[in-house]
């Protein structure tokens, strides 16, 4: 009865030490998976963190390039519009006068429009550069969660 015992104890230490073995190899991969699904989440972390960075980096330069074209243009306009008051003032003859405030309004308007046109492209190359990387971000978020790499 006493090797019965023994042969009984020997089994269970046995089953005992296979039962810690599989938990800790369990533990383990459990830990390698959390660990990995950890380093995929900092890396993502770091991209959302860098496009962020270069949507803004577009977006101060898109708005300083904006700004200086609005100076530059009003500028130009101050000018043109002493230019034309000038001019106006050496008319001899109304007729003369309306003719040049006239060619001067003709112009001012062309010049507007196509500045307005200038700004409207700019406004819309800066809002598609700043939310580009923004976008792209997203786009890997959502394939990230439908191909469910952060639970693997």
């Amino acid at each position: 009865m006493a090797t019965k015992t023994k042969t009984g104890a020997n089994g269970t230490t046995e089953a005992l030490e296979t039962f810690m073995a599989k938990g800790t190899d369990s533990m383990k991969q459990s830990f390698e998976r959390m660990m990995g699904s950890y380093d995929k989440l900092a890396s993502f972390s770091k991209e959302n963190v860098d496009a962020f960075v270069q949507a803004t980096t577009a977006a101060t330069k898109g708005l300083e390039a904006i700004n200086s074209e609005i100076l530059s243009f009003s500028k130009q306009s101050v000018e043109d519009s002493m230019s034309a008051a000038k001019a106006a003032m050496k008319a001899r003859s109304v007729q003369e006068f309306v003719e040049l405030n006239s060619d001067f309004s003709k112009t001012a308007f062309d010049h507007y429009v196509g500045q307005v046109t200038k700004l409207g492209d700019m406004i819309a190359t800066t809002a598609r550069e700043s939310v580009e990387p923004i976008s792209g971000r997203l786009t890997a978020a959502a394939n990230m969660v439908k191909a469910g790499q952060l639970a693997s």
